[in-house]
């Protein structure tokens, strides 16, 4: 009976021992927390100490860039530069060819010619404007004046190779008849120099004008 006891319960005995020393353990643990609970009651009450704590950085410390202030800019101006402009070369000139000494071609004394008579068979104009004729100026009609009459008459006369009025004919009125018959009237009475067929006076015939103007 005592070895199937024995089988039966193996550890019995070992069992309790442990459980009676984990109880120990816990009383004397026990009896170390209230030994200081009643320590801390009995003992004043002591300032709280402060703590501090200080992190420390692990990373190296970084330098700050250092700032270097911008210089003032200079307000003068710097002198441009004057650029002297490049004179470029004038083309050369082609030389003019010169000119070739020309001699200068013999002059000859003009001859001096007379005025030529003209031939005979042509006579000159009988003259009616000569000083010494004193021929008087045709009349202005009083009438024609007030009217306002004025123009240019041109006589066609024949005169002799005595110089005196043969035929006088109107070539060109001045459109008014007081200012026309006044011109033939006078011109009648004029006297003429006698056209020349060589140094012989010969009947010819003349344009005579005759104006009659409120101006003048």
């Amino acid at each position: 009976m005592a070895a199937q006891s024995f089988l039966r319960y193996p550890y019995t005995a070992p069992q309790r021992i442990s459980r009676i020393g984990i109880g120990i353990v816990i009383a004397a643990h026990l009896l170390v927390i209230y030994g200081l609970l009643q320590g801390k009651s009995i003992s004043q009450p002591s300032a709280p100490i402060a703590m501090s704590v200080r992190l420390l950085s692990l990373e190296a410390p970084q330098t700050k860039p250092e700032i270097v202030p911008p210089k003032p800019r200079s307000m003068a101006r710097k002198p441009v530069p004057i650029q002297t402009p490049t004179l470029l070369a004038a083309p050369a000139e082609t030389p003019a060819p010169t000119p070739i000494a020309v001699p200068p071609a013999p002059t000859f004394a003009e001859p001096v010619t007379a005025t030529p008579t003209p031939p005979a068979s042509i006579p000159t104009q009988p003259r009616f404007d000569a000083a010494y004729l004193d021929n008087p100026k045709p009349p202005y009609p009083g009438i024609s004046r007030r009217l306002g009459e004025q123009g240019r008459v041109v006589l066609r006369v024949s005169v002799t190779a005595d110089g005196l009025p043969q035929t006088v004919e109107i070539h060109t009125s001045s459109g008014y008849a007081r200012l026309d018959d006044s011109a033939l009237e006078t011109v009648r009475r004029w006297k003429f120099v006698a056209a020349k067929l060589g140094n012989e006076p010969v009947a010819a015939t003349v344009l005579v004008p005759i104006i009659f103007s409120l101006k003048g």
